[in-house]
């Protein structure tokens, strides 16, 4: 298994991460596994050596003694004088998910690592699901946070969250356009807005290309929000600052990533499957479509270059060689 193994073992894959766990120990968790399956392979048969060894003469009455010619294994190699075969991985870790948080979270291993890097200049958008509890605030917007305010609710109902949450992202889709530094009056950049394929192509606040209410119970609520350049923290904001429109305040009692650029929760491997086998055929499967998404994407965005004004600079700097060489070879 050893070296085949780890020979399919470049490239991305996604796992579901569980509220409570740092991503720091998924990451470990995931190597420690990759690790043990490594080197639980057969290993290879020892390789034969000739050593003279000293032994009596056949057929000799006398106790004489001759050197003859004997095949020994040698053990210079052997996983009990050696070691294991893999002590350490390089395994790169995306868009991360604080430990409150849960859902897809993408990982590199090997020359995977560069495709992260492609993943990021791309800069792709995420969906989250939100769930927040109307009534109350808390220091740092979380439900278990320490309790600042209570507040009724009564008056809320689905028409006002909804009204609000199309003002919210109207204004985040002006600020799109802005922070996209694109001029609309030229054909080129109207179609790609009328597409939805405006994006920054550099760094900028959390902006939000889509927020829906999927779940109206009060006082609970679910909302699925699109966006990018976003932290955890800043969506739980967004749930408090949503409160204070409707004029009462909330918190949040869940952050849940359910897609990471194309890698959504049916590609994301559970804890059970953070195994050797699972993660080969995992990013197996993924390749074609990751060489795919992220020329497709990095394509995109060096044509919208080319529709900035003068003085603009982005950092994308095109496909990675890692990138390149998947595309050529695929």
């Amino acid at each position: 298994m050893g070296a085949a193994g780890a020979a399919r073992l470049h490239g991305l894959f996604a796992t579901y991460k569980p509220p409570g766990l740092h991503w720091k120990h998924l990451r470990d968790t995931v190597e420690l596994q990759l690790l043990k399956g490594l080197n639980a392979g057969k290993p290879p048969a020892p390789e034969q050596r000739v050593r003279f060894l000293l032994g009596p003469v056949e057929g000799g009455e006398e106790k004489e003694l001759t050197l003859t010619a004997t095949s020994v294994p040698t053990l210079t190699n052997h996983p009990l004088v050696r070691g294991p075969a893999f002590t350490s991985l390089k395994i790169g870790v995306g868009h991360r998910l604080d430990a409150q948080a849960s859902g897809v979270l993408v990982l590199g291993v090997g020359q995977g690592r560069s495709l992260l890097t492609d993943m990021y200049h791309a800069h792709l958008t995420k969906d989250y699901t939100v769930r927040g509890l109307l009534g109350k605030a808390t220091d740092d917007f979380r439900e278990d946070g320490r309790l600042v305010e209570k507040t009724t609710y009564d008056h809320v109902t689905r028409e006002k969250l909804d009204r609000i949450l199309a003002v919210i992202q109207g204004s985040h889709q002006k600020a799109l356009v802005t922070y996209s530094n694109l001029d609309l009056q030229t054909q080129e950049a109207y179609e790609m807005a009328v597409k939805g394929l405006i994006r920054p192509m550099n760094k900028s606040p959390m902006l939000i290309t889509g927020v829906r209410c999927l779940h109206f119970a009060p006082p609970e609520f679910l909302l699925e929000v699109q966006c990018m350049h976003e932290t955890q923290k800043q969506l739980r904001r967004l749930v408090h600052e949503i409160g204070l429109e409707l004029k009462t305040t909330a918190v949040c009692s869940h952050v849940r990533r359910t897609r990471d650029g194309f890698f959504t929760l049916e590609d994301a491997l559970l804890r059970t499957q953070w195994d050797l086998h699972s993660i080969q055929d995992a990013i197996q499967v993924a390749a074609p479509r990751v060489a795919a998404e992220l020329e497709k994407n990095l394509r995109l965005g060096l044509g919208t270059q080319q529709l900035h004004g003068p003085g603009w600079h982005g950092d994308n700097e095109g496909p990675s060689p890692a990138l390149e060489s998947w595309t050529a070879g695929g």
